[in-house]
C-alpha cells in the first residue's frame, strides 16, 4: 500500500498543482493532509476548493484555528491589531462562508489502521497541540518527554515546522514516582523502554529548509522488520514556477492588507528560510518587541539594520529572471 501525505500548503495553489500532477503520476492509494491548508500565500480558497474536490484524508492545522477562532471568545490576543494581523484579516474577508464551514468540520488528529500495515497516527503537531512541532536537530530527551504523553503509537506523521524529516527516538526504562496520594490502590510501575518514528513531510506551500521545492513524503508498507513502523518513507521535492503566486501578493490585495507579515511570508516564499523568527528574534534582542512597539517601526528598523530586503531580492524570480525552466523531481 502506498500513502502520500502533504501537509503546509499555506494557500499555494500553483505548488498544491505540482504535487498533485507528481501524485498522478505516482499512483498513492491513499492521499493525506496534514493540517495548514490555508494562509500565508493569496490563494487559499482556491486550495480549500480543490482539496474539498478529492477524496482525501485531511485533518486541520493551527491556521485553520486561527481563522475559525476570528472573531469569537478564542481568538488570539491582538487580533483586532491591523498591523500584527492584517493577513488574518484579509483571508476572513476571502475565505466564503462555505469553506469556512469545511475547514470547522475536520479533524484535529487520525489514527489509522489499513488492512495488513502498521497503524499510524497523524496530526499536525501532536495530537491534542496542533502547535508543537519538531525539527531535525532537536535532542532525543526533549521529544520523548511530548510522545509519552500523547504518541502510543509507533508511527506519528507530524507537520507544522516546515522540514522534511525521517528520525526515531528512544526512550531508556526509567521509573515513575510513587504515588503520595494516602488513599491511592497505584503502585509504582516503570515506564518501559520505548521507541518512536516521526515523519515530518515537509510543507507544499512554504518550504522552510532552504529549498523552495514543493515537498511531501511517500510512504509504502513493508515489514516492520524491514523498517521500524512498518512503511519506508521517500521524501519528495517537486520544481515548480513561483513567480504566480508571488504576483498575487501585490495584485491580490494581500500585501497591502497585511503589511509586514505578509512581507514576511512571501519573503518566506522566495527565501525557504525561517523569516519570520529572524524578524522577531532580531527585534526582541534590540528592544523592537513588535508586540510593544509599532510593528512596521520595528520591521523597517530590521531592514535598515541588516539588509535583508536586498538579500530577498537577489534571490526572487519575479527580480532575478529565474525558474524559467525547472528541473525533475527529486526523490530523497
Amino acid at each position: 500500500m502506498r500513502l502520500a501525505i502533504i501537509a503546509d500548503i499555506h494557500g499555494n495553489l500553483p505548488a498544491l498543482e505540482a504535487v498533485m500532477a507528481e501524485l498522478e503520476r505516482r499512483q498513492p492509494d491513499v492521499v493525506i493532509v496534514d493540517g495548514d491548508l490555508i494562509n500565508a500565500v493569496p490563494f487559499s480558497g482556491g486550495v480549500v476548493d480543490t482539496i474539498r474536490a478529492q477524496d482525501w484524508l485531511v485533518v486541520r492545522g493551527n491556521h485553520e484555528f486561527y481563522y475559525l477562532n476570528f472573531g469569537t471568545e478564542r481568538d488570539v490576543s491582538g487580533s483586532k491589531d491591523a498591523d500584527r494581523w492584517g493577513q488574518l484579516h484579509w483571508l476572513v474577508e476571502h475565505l466564503t462562508p462555505e469553506q469556512g464551514r469545511y475547514l470547522a468540520a475536520l479533524p484535529d488528529d487520525l489514527s489509522l489502521f489499513f488492512s495488513n500495515t502498521r497503524p499510524l497516527r497523524v496530526a499536525h503537531g501532536v495530537p491534542g497541540h496542533n502547535r508543537r512541532g519538531f525539527v531535525p536537530e532537536q535532542p532525543d530527551e526533549e521529544i520523548v518527554v511530548t510522545l509519552r504523553e500523547r504518541v502510543e503509537d509507533d508511527l506519528l506523521i507530524t507537520a507544522h515546522t516546515h522540514v522534511q524529516f525521517d528520525r526515531q527516538v528512544r526512550s531508556p526504562a526509567s521509573r515513575t514516582k510513587y504515588d503520595t496520594n494516602p488513599h491511592s490502590y497505584h503502585d509504582a510501575r516503570a515506564n518501559e523502554a520505548r521507541r518512536w518514528r516521526i515523519i515530518n513531510p515537509g510543507s507544499v506551500g512554504l518550504p522552510l529548509n532552504g529549498d523552495v521545492r514543493a515537498q511531501f513524503v511517500l510512504l509504502d508498507s513493508v515489514s516492520p522488520d524491514a523498517e521500524f513502523g512498518g512503511w519506508r518513507a521517500t521524501h519528495v521535492r517537486v520544481p515548480y514556477d513561483r513567480r504566480p503566486a508571488l504576483r498575487a501578493y501585490e495584485t491580490s490585495g494581500m500585501l497591502a492588507a497585511g503589511g509586514v507579515m505578509s512581507t514576511l511570508f512571501y519573503w518566506e516564499l522566495v527565501t525557504a528560510e525561517r523569516e519570520i523568527p529572524y524578524f522577531f528574534r532580531w527585534a526582541r534582542k534590540h528592544d523592537a518587541n513588535p508586540k510593544e512597539t509599532a510593528m512596521r517601526e520595528a520591521f523597517a528598523a530590521y531592514v535598515a539594520a541588516t539588509g535583508r530586503d536586498q538579500y530577498v531580492r537577489q534571490r526572487d524570480p519575479l527580480f532575478n529572471g529565474g525558474e524559467m525552466n525547472v528541473p525533475s523531481p527529486h526523490y530523497g
